[in-house]
């Protein structure tokens, strides 16, 4: 079997490289629409035209784009259930378990310091216009 080690000490987060892998799972795991599907999916398995309706303004190309970017990372998995129709659901994997807390941390700052950025706003808007 061939190795598939990689070395990584090559893109230092200062670098900011643009093939360094960090750097692109980084990108895909903090792009809009990623974030959202990963916390409707905190409330435990969601099927398609759920998560559809549950994130309004998502077009049904960039949700299946989405599950399939985070699937291929394996930080969701995708169940065909047996239905009539045939149903497809989605769910956290363990991996993308271990990723919640950081973005709960992230949308608690956002709640917590949004009058100051709203302020930053009006200030730099003030000024620019």
């Amino acid at each position: 079997m061939e190795d598939q080690s990689h070395d990584y000490s090559s893109c230092a987060a200062e670098q900011f490289s643009v093939d360094c892998p960090h750097r692109v799972l980084f990108g895909e795991l903090s792009d809009k629409w990623s974030m959202m599907v990963l916390t409707v999916l905190a409330n435990g398995p969601t099927r398609f035209n759920a998560l559809k309706r549950r994130l309004e303004g998502i077009s049904q190309k960039s949700l299946s784009q989405t599950l399939r970017k985070l699937e291929r990372n394996g930080i969701i998995t995708r169940e065909v259930v047996d239905t009539a129709p045939v149903a497809v659901q989605y769910d956290l994997s363990p991996l993308g378990h271990s990723v919640l807390p950081p973005f709960r941390a992230l949308y608690q700052w956002t709640k917590e310091n949004l009058d100051q950025v709203e302020a930053a706003r009006s200030s730099y808007d003030t000024r620019a216009g």
